[in-house]
């Protein structure tokens, strides 16, 4: 994977001495990985300033602006989510059951059956275990051995935001203890592990064929013996007289630890990042932890999980003044229109309680991310247990930090410095 150096370490309020001219020119929008964000957040602002519609030189189409985003999803009608059915003329089809790929009616009965699984009770009920998880990986951080003046150092994401959400999701699932770790390994791969380079395309098939053959064993098992987790409840969940197949079960399965595992490591990455350009933040957010809510609002608005999502045209249509033909893929760029100057005052300055209208990096509309309520439970529980126990938390600037790659904006490591409350 490709690393950043430290200069431009956040692409949070960052500003880069760029031509915009440059960057206009650019074919391909500038990848995250190279810095961070900084050059591709310069990229979006001068795409923004140039019009509110581009075509790339693959004939995609790319959004930027808030309102024009809010204007396509609100319209599945015209704006498909099967990204992979048209633009391929029918050659391909969406795995049966993935909800992101569908559209109405079919999405409405699939949303129906799934959301009898993951009901607001289910993941409120999920509180209690998510505070003694999030606890014993703190226990665990607060026990390494502590330099000179007391601090720990502890890179973020191995040691909390990655293991927290995954065991969460597993155990939502029904997956046993022993299993975690094929749980982990797995959502390490889908999401760092690239289908471009060879040998990332063969770990990343043969995650899918594990995967798949597991979770078939995990639906087999819940069909003959009945229980209340989640893969239980989704084959026996029924609406007008219909329940999952076993490949809709277990491509729906896959999906939720993949989108519920990302959401939540990286919000939590993005986070410490926010709070790292804003000085005396985090002792104000030890004082008051209302607050928390707020900043992972401003945060998500500011560095949104996933960059964009995609839609394909069902018909030729006028879209910002231009005629775009059937089946054109259109880039719905979120990132962009979190920090749309039209929308959001000092959109690249993190300010949490704004009172504009609201982000939308869980999409919006039908496909509103179904975790959005677990990953804003689990990021919440997780601050109130840091401000808690650490009295200073930093960034580690002298350490590089790796990317993500592709449409996930978040380090894939985030070196801390964490000193604990002398209270303590």
């Amino acid at each position: 994977m490709t690393s950043s150096g430290t200069a431009s370490p956040l692409g949070v309020g960052a500003s880069i001495a760029t031509d915009p001219d440059a960057l206009l020119a650019l074919g391909t929008p500038p990848p995250v990985e190279t810095d961070g964000g900084a050059t591709l957040l310069e990229w979006l602002r001068a795409r923004r300033a140039a019009g509110p519609i581009w075509q790339d030189e693959r004939g995609h189409y790319h959004l930027f602006r808030h309102a024009d985003l809010l204007d396509v999803v609100a319209d599945p009608v015209t704006y498909s989510s099967d990204t992979v059915t048209r633009p391929s003329g029918g050659a391909e089809s969406p795995p049966p059951g993935t909800l992101l790929l569908m559209d109405p009616p079919a999405h409405r009965t699939m949303r129906r059956l799934v959301t009898k699984a993951f009901s607001a009770r289910r993941v409120n009920d999920l509180g209690p275990r998510i505070t003694e998880l999030a606890t014993e990986l703190l226990d665990g951080i607060s026990a390494r051995t502590p330099e000179a003046d007391g601090a720990v150092e502890v890179d973020l994401v191995d040691a909390f935001a990655n293991p927290l959400p995954v065991t969460v999701i597993a155990e939502l699932l029904g997956v046993p203890f022993t299993d975690l770790d094929r749980f982990q390994k797995w959502a390490d791969c889908l999401l760092t592990d690239r289908m471009d380079d060879e040998k990332g395309a063969e770990r990343l098939n043969t995650t899918i064929l594990e995967m798949r053959d597991y979770l078939q064993g995990r639906v087999d098992i819940r069909r003959a013996e009945p229980a209340e987790d989640l893969i239980g409840t989704v084959v026996s969940a029924e609406v007008d007289g219909r329940t999952l197949t076993d490949q809709e079960a277990i491509n729906f399965a896959a999906l939720l630890l993949l989108a519920g595992h990302v959401t939540t490591a990286v919000l939590l990455g993005n986070t410490l990042l926010c709070l790292d350009t804003a000085p005396g933040e985090w002792a104000a957010l030890r004082a008051d932890p209302s607050r928390i809510p707020a900043v992972l609002e401003e945060t998500m608005r500011l560095r949104p999980p996933f960059l964009a999502i995609e839609r394909v045209t069902t018909a030729p249509v006028e879209l910002c003044g231009e005629q775009l033909p059937e089946n054109a893929v259109i880039h719905l760029w979120l990132l962009s229109a979190n920090r749309d100057e039209r929308v959001f005052a000092d959109p690249d300055v993190f300010r949490p309680n704004r009172s504009e209208t609201p982000q939308i990096a869980f999409g919006h509309g039908i496909h509103h991310c179904l975790g959005a309520s677990l990953a804003r439970m689990e990021g919440k529980i997780a601050m109130e247990l840091m401000l808690e126990r650490f009295a200073e938390v930093e960034v580690r600037r002298d350490v590089e930090l790796w990317w993500h790659q592709d449409n996930v904006l978040g380090a894939r490591h985030l070196p801390l410095r964490m000193l604990p409350d002398s209270r303590d």
